[in-house]
């Protein structure tokens, strides 16, 4: 696996960089091409938290994570772990539509500004949208941990917007 380390007002050092490409390395045993993989983490600091986010866009997932610590190396530990259930408890739904085409691919805008007024886009983020299933589509904002999820309709073409509802079920926004 490769890996793409940013820090955000915080410097990656070499003992960082060696820490996190061990602990984020070790999920290679969960994939069967992991060479072609780039595990994008951002280290940033807010308050007295090391906040640590990894995304790795998989060909058949994205998997993403983020924790807080006071210690840095302890939020590298939980963001590991954390990445590694979501493998683990969607094993079983990703090998059933090992015959579906690629979810995905996100590329990763890292620059997040702090500090700035509410009114502004602190952060934005680069898609490349293939087409999916609506079931796909919620398989996918679940592993990702997102309450909402842009994707294309595989039978319609069109630019969806899934959410999900306070009764616990989901929703959808279509475009034309």
């Amino acid at each position: 696996m490769k890996f793409n380390i940013r820090g955000n007002k915080v410097e990656i050092t070499e003992p960082i960089r060696k820490y996190v490409e061990e602990k984020i390395g070790r999920l290679d045993k969960y994939f069967e091409n992991p060479g072609s993989l780039t595990a994008n983490v951002l280290v940033r600091i807010r308050g007295i938290d090391q906040i640590v986010e990894v995304t790795i866009p998989a060909k058949k997932m994205i998997l993403r994570g983020e924790e807080r610590n006071k210690d840095l190396y302890a939020a590298i530990d939980l963001v590991s772990d954390k990445i590694e259930r979501q493998i683990r408890k969607n094993k079983t739904r990703m090998q059933k539509k090992a015959t579906k085409p690629s979810m995905i691919d996100f590329n990763m805008n890292f620059e997040a500004e702090e500090n700035e007024p509410e009114e502004t886009v602190v952060k934005r983020k680069k898609i490349e949208m293939k087409p999916m299933s609506e079931e796909e589509a919620i398989l996918q904002m679940n592993l990702i941990g997102h309450e909402f999820f842009v994707f294309k309709d595989a039978d319609t073409g069109e630019v969806c917007i899934l959410y999900k509802r306070k009764d616990g079920g989901y929703g959808m926004i279509e475009t034309n």
